[in-house]
């Protein structure tokens, strides 16, 4: 069961929100935890959610609300078998119609999304869109037809539909308005501060990762291209220092043999990927496209300084020199060269990992939970209902 503060004023108006997820369980990514904290938060403020989705099963949300997930015919995407989307050209008028939303909620839309914004302008539904997926950056490192371009084209063609789009960070919110995406209004990520604490650190599990007491340096990432986890390769032939990667993707084999110095752990949760982090000296993402990085936010709360590239989401939660530091560029020996240093000097990691946890202390689920539930109340009362727009 979960915690959360005192219903605030204003928030009291139940509302039927669909929320459509490109992808869903049984997929584990950043869009689908999410899903998961939005949908949990919405039916603990005595909000009716429905999940649309081309996966999953109806379930019983971590508050024990009983929510519905409807299915859409789907796919597998090429190169990425892993992931199942909802195949291109739906017409899901009848569908979204037959769910009877007063607002719909855009998880990172593209194919599903594209689709449902369009069912919900004709039935005049309001919608809003989240951006969480950087497609044009997905688009040019997976060599897709059209490259980045082609990408932009779509993505301002699926906001279109939405009467608002979110975005979770600073960055992201500049990189939508130079791309004539909007109305556009920042809404970030919330953190949970219970799975993600200092108290988890466990000295048995650090005596295990590193034996000879090295600087414990990890990630935890999604094992594909687009996060360039090869530039960690120099970092982990580091002397005095052990690499664990937490997750699974396509790249997990062509990794592990970049990195055989690496631990590879898989795809934890719960309280083993809290304990995990929270033992960690360092958390080290390379990722240049990353909308917001959630978890550089988890490891923050456990208290775990980051290093990450200066570039994207996590602008917003590296204060360079406070609680972590910037990269700048994309060379992996500068990369190594950062952690070296930090090796080197437990006075000025010791300091930044002080500043880690109380950096990200006031982002809670409910907190940001209920931000969102402002914007859908407010697209609720500022859109005529039933009108074709």
């Amino acid at each position: 069961m979960l915690h959360e503060a005192p219903l605030p004023v204003g928030l009291t108006t139940g509302l039927r929100v669909v929320v459509v997820a490109e992808t869903f369980l049984p997929a584990v990514n950043g869009v689908v935890n999410s899903v998961l904290r939005l949908v949990d938060h919405l039916a603990v403020r005595g909000h009716d959610p429905v999940v649309l989705a081309p996966s999953g099963r109806s379930y019983e949300s971590r508050c024990g609300a009983r929510v519905e997930v409807v299915t859409v015919p789907s796919m597998r995407l090429p190169r990425y078998r892993q992931l199942t989307l909802a195949r291109p050209a739906a017409d899901l008028t009848a569908v979204l119609g037959g769910m009877a939303p007063d607002v719909v909620h855009l998880a990172s839309p593209a194919v599903l999304g594209l689709a449902a914004g369009r069912a919900a302008r004709a039935l005049g539904v309001p919608s809003v869109a989240v951006f969480q997926t950087d497609l044009a950056a997905f688009a040019q490192r997976y060599r897709l037809p059209g490259g980045p371009a082609a990408a932009w084209r779509y993505l301002r063609t699926v906001h279109g539909t939405a009467d608002l789009t979110l975005a979770p960070s600073s960055a992201a919110a500049a990189l939508l308005a130079r791309q004539g995406i909007g109305p556009v209004a920042l809404w970030a990520r919330g953190v949970d501060l219970d799975q993600f604490s200092p108290c988890h650190r466990d000295e048995a599990l650090r005596a295990e990762l590193a034996p000879g007491g090295e600087l414990l340096v990890g990630v935890v990432a999604r094992l594909a291209v687009e996060k360039r986890l090869e530039l960690l390769a120099p970092l982990s032939e580091l002397p005095g220092v052990r690499l664990v990667v937490v997750g699974d993707g396509p790249q997990r084999r062509a990794l592990a043999r970049a990195m055989p110095r690496a631990r590879f752990l898989g795809q934890l949760g719960g309280a083993e990927l809290g304990a995990v982090v929270a033992s960690l000296d360092l958390f080290v993402h390379p990722g240049a496209d990353e909308t917001f990085c959630q978890a550089v936010q988890e490891a923050l709360a456990a208290g775990v300084p980051a290093v990450v590239a200066a570039s994207g989401g996590p602008l917003d939660l590296v204060r360079h020199r406070e609680n972590g530091w910037l990269w700048a560029g994309d060379d992996p020996q500068v990369l190594a060269a950062m952690v070296a240093g930090l090796r080197d000097d437990p006075a000025t990691l010791q300091a930044a990992a002080a500043a880690a946890r109380p950096s990200v202390a006031g982002r809670t689920w409910g907190r940001i939970g209920d931000e969102l539930i402002g914007h859908l109340q407010r697209l609720r009362t500022a859109v005529p209902a039933g009108a074709p727009r």
